[in-house]
């Protein structure tokens, strides 16, 4: 790979990284938004509320720390790390908003499934492009 090329990639990385975290912090506020939005629409009690938002925000805290640890990790790892994130985001939305905006009383399994089907796929993800990293700078 040319020094030009290299220089591509870790311009692509930092615009990734960029679109990674506005996507993290527009997915966290309006995930415990949405959540908050449709708790007050079923008249859920405050403590209740409360456990939710800590719940339904873990996934992105999951990410912010991965992108505080992920610093010296290979390329791929992190990109694969920062572009999960958008699709994290964008999917906890949008289930959100449909079940705080759908059904007259919403669903509280919704609630309760995004945020492990988010570490899940996060950490499928990263874990398999950090294999993939290892095997392919092994094989260097």
């Amino acid at each position: 790979m040319s020094i030009n090329g290299r220089d591509e990639l870790i311009l692509n990385v930092g615009l990734l990284h960029t679109a990674a975290v506005i996507a993290l912090w527009a997915g966290a506020a309006g995930s415990v938004g949405l959540m908050l939005y449709a708790g007050h629409r079923v008249g859920a009690p405050s403590l209740l509320l409360g456990l939710f938002a800590m719940w339904v925000v873990s996934p992105f805290v999951m990410l912010a720390v991965g992108y505080v640890v992920s610093k010296r990790w290979p390329v791929l790892t992190r990109a694969t790390l920062y572009g999960v994130t958008p699709v994290v985001a964008v999917a906890s939305l949008a289930i959100y908003g449909a079940a705080a905006f759908g059904a007259p009383r919403p669903k509280t399994a919704l609630f309760v499934i995004v945020a492990p089907a988010s570490w899940l796929i996060t950490a499928i993800l990263v874990a398999t492009a950090a294999f993939l990293s290892r095997s392919r700078t092994a094989s260097e």
